[in-house]
């Protein structure tokens, strides 16, 4: 198993660098989707930089990539306003020692990935001494607090988005920016066999099978993992035969999981699998009940008809009703511009609805049909070799950094 060492800036600071002339990159993800960009872009990067050493905040898959992490990257997987308050301090005392280091220890480029209201203002100090900066996967301001663009201007000088149509907002506003694609599209074939999947499981190859992914934060967690269960026991009152596949994406996920489900149902039907198995157990599964966010553009690319739900803290959830102004919040959705998979929030994410939503699939093989063409038209134009559209992107930035220094 690949070995973990956190250090603090402190001791970071009296590190030296062999090679004098060895690119230094700094790169920080804070979750788990962009830590699997963060090892993507990694390995491309190296096709540039062969000797680059790579440093800043990511997870297992960067680490695997040879990166270097100074925190946990589980320090910054928080999420909702009221959430991240009362991580505050630790964030704070994370974001302010990285930036301190960086300042002394100057990288040739930093990136950002994702995680916009920690990497936004790191970007900001970093670009004010002179370091290029990036942001890759673009904050959502075509949604919502566009005043943010103003502070992505100040922040980075390079945006790298995934989809299109986040590339054409920062084209209309004048700001630097690049459509890479999404690495996942790039990942996944254009067709996914069900059987092979369930048969890497040991899965029953006749059976029907639901996969539920109530998300992979706690908070998430907290949130959907009862109103998931509790689906999964009102499917199984009208279908006794349908059986439950749950990836989890760490102990403490689990744990918090099963916790709901030994109060709710402890009899239920479900197999396990561990969060390398995602991927697999989505392809396995007839239909997907699942948390929105990242998880739903997989479910997507393997074809498979989802129901969609979130939720959030209620004073969370007040605030960006103010605030956002979007016909839909999940990524299929949101790429097609229409209703293409069923979405519920809040309240509306009850057994009942979620369960119904889930037996429509199961019943209309002909609707199931259409959304796996219309899933492929949208899988095709996120397929552009993302991690390597991302490195040329950067090493041009660079390139016309040294050309004007």
């Amino acid at each position: 198993m690949h070995k973990v060492e956190y250090t603090n800036s402190t001791l970071l600071s009296h590190l030296t660098h062999d090679n004098a002339n060895m690119t230094r990159i700094g790169i920080v993800a804070g979750e788990i989707s962009g830590d699997i960009l963060g090892a993507g872009l990694i390995q491309s990067l190296k096709q540039h930089y062969p000797q680059a050493q790579f440093e800043g905040i990511g997870g297992q898959n960067m680490l695997q990539a040879g990166f270097k992490t100074h925190y946990p990257m589980e320090t910054l997987s928080v999420m909702g306003l009221f959430e991240v308050l009362k991580h505050y301090r630790t964030i704070k005392r994370c974001h302010d020692e990285l930036c301190d280091y960086f300042l002394q220890n100057p990288p040739d480029i930093f990136i950002g990935i994702d995680a916009p209201d920690f990497n936004l203002r790191l970007e900001t100090h970093l670009k004010q001494a002179n370091i290029p900066t990036v942001h890759y996967v673009s904050p959502s301001v075509w949604a919502w607090r566009e005043h943010r663009l103003k502070h992505i201007k100040q922040a980075c000088d390079l945006m790298l988005t995934l989809l299109p149509f986040e590339a054409a907002y920062y084209e209309k506003n004048q700001h630097p920016v690049t459509f890479v694609g999404h690495p996942l599209a790039d990942k996944i074939d254009l067709e996914t066999d069900k059987l092979a999947a369930r048969r890497e499981l040991d899965l029953d190859e006749k059976a029907t099978w639901i996969a539920i992914l109530p998300g992979s934060r706690g908070t998430e967690l907290k949130q959907l993992a009862k109103p998931f269960i509790q689906t999964a026991q009102w499917l199984l009152q009208e279908r006794p035969d349908l059986q439950f596949i749950v990836p989890v994406a760490n102990q403490k996920t689990s744990e918090i999981f099963q916790q709901h489900l030994q109060q709710i149902a402890p009899d239920l039907p479900i197999q396990y699998f561990n969060a390398q198995q995602s991927h697999q157990v989505m392809a396995a599964a007839d239909v997907i009940l699942m948390a929105s966010g990242t998880a739903t553009l997989e479910a997507m690319l393997v074809k498979r008809p989802m129901v969609v739900a979130y939720r959030l803290m209620t004073l969370t959830y007040w605030l960006a009703k103010q605030l956002v102004h979007i016909p839909y919040f999940s990524l299929p959705n949101l790429l097609a511009n229409e209703k293409l998979v069923p979405e519920f929030l809040q309240k509306e994410a009850t057994p009942d609805n979620l369960g119904q939503a889930v037996l429509y699939w199961l019943d209309n093989e002909v609707a199931a049909q259409q959304l796996t063409q219309r899933f492929t038209e949208l899988h095709l134009q996120l397929q552009q070799s993302a991690s390597d559209r991302a490195a040329q992107a950067i090493a041009d930035l660079l390139a016309a950094n040294e050309k004007s220094a």
